[in-house]
């Protein structure tokens, strides 16, 4: 019991480490280079017009953020489905997200309005809870894990085809920043929107947080749980809708960004040796920050000035592990 407290210990400070690393990294890398005592004095005067404190550190916090966010919703799918390959992107969650938020754009930038924080976040929960919805329709007919991913993919594609349709539409001064936007990054956050994305994030990390013991009892079976005294029924909802407000929340202010929803939970799994909930939702928050502020100083640095798509980078270092987890689950390793 000690020997696995100490390990988790040293697994967190690990965690935080390296975070703390990638952050001071992030913040000093780019097309201008700072020392180290003219960023820790930017740090300190709050110069909000500086490129320090203006437009790297809003970018950094943000990718640090919601690269965890996305890791937990990810564990969260994972727990549901009892499937190491279920994932937002995967299932077709944030691409749902992807299409109402782009529908969304396009209607209020064609008529003038400019759409706000809260609003995009509001129109990613709904196309997520959409594709959560067809999902959960398919799970009744579809028993096989494996099928069921197959579907969640295929919706996927037919939002992405339903989101192009949509652009088509789009006025030709909107299409290049949807176009952006919808690659995946990290540039042009504000500390408006970092504001909004600490508040929805943090207080679904809490409720999470809150569901420990029963995402433990739900890991052991439904039987066990229901045993234990577990609502299946209002805890997959509330399951549900917390993995929806982290993804979407994601996907609001940075695009769909694929992998680390599925990529994070399992690296973090295999460092720790343990899926306990009330040790995996921090570990997945801080390993999915790190590896999206790692992802995101690869996409700005690699071929600076130009700066790479967020979901791409990724991709690369993701989609390794899933197929890692793909012929492993295959020859019954897991």
């Amino acid at each position: 019991m000690k020997n696995r407290a100490l390990r988790y210990g040293l697994c967190m400070v690990l965690l935080l480490a390296l975070n703390a690393v990638l952050l001071a990294w992030n913040i000093n890398a780019g097309s201008v280079d700072f020392t180290p005592g003219e960023v820790l004095r930017a740090l300190l005067d709050g110069n909000a017009g500086g490129i320090i404190w203006g437009i790297r550190l809003p970018r950094v916090l943000a990718a640090s953020i919601l690269g965890g966010a996305l890791a937990v919703s990810g564990f969260l799918l994972q727990t549901f489905f009892a499937n190491p390959i279920a994932g937002p992107f995967v299932l077709g969650i944030s691409s749902g997200a992807k299409f109402v938020v782009s529908l969304s754009m396009v209607a209020l930038l064609s008529r003038g309005i400019v759409i706000r924080s809260a609003a995009l976040i509001a129109a990613a929960f709904a196309g997520s809870m959409l594709s959560m919805g067809f999902i959960l329709l398919l799970s009744r007919r579809v028993k096989q894990m494996s099928m069921l991913v197959v579907s969640g993919v295929m919706i996927g594609y037919i939002c992405s085809a339903l989101t192009d349709f949509v652009v088509t539409f789009a006025d030709d001064s909107n299409i290049v920043s949807l176009h952006n936007w919808s690659l995946g990054s990290f540039s042009g956050i504000s500390w408006e929107n970092v504001r909004l994305i600490v508040w929805v994030v943090c207080g679904a990390m809490l409720l999470t947080l809150l569901l420990s013991k029963p995402i433990g009892a739900y890991q052991l079976g439904e039987v066990y749980a229901q045993s234990m005294g577990v609502n299946i029924k209002r805890f997959r909802v509330k399951l549900i809708l917390l993995s929806s407000i982290l993804s979407a929340c994601v996907t609001a202010f940075a695009g769909p960004i694929s992998f680390v929803g599925i990529a994070a939970p399992h690296l973090v799994k295999s460092l720790f040796h343990t899926a306990r909930p009330i040790v995996m939702i921090p570990a997945c928050f801080l390993g999915g920050s790190a590896f999206c502020l790692f992802c995101d100083l690869v996409a700005r640095t690699a071929f600076a000035p130009r700066d790479i798509s967020i979901s791409s980078v990724t991709a690369v270092f993701g989609a390794p592990v899933v197929l890692y987890l793909m012929a492993s689950r295959k020859g019954g390793r897991t």
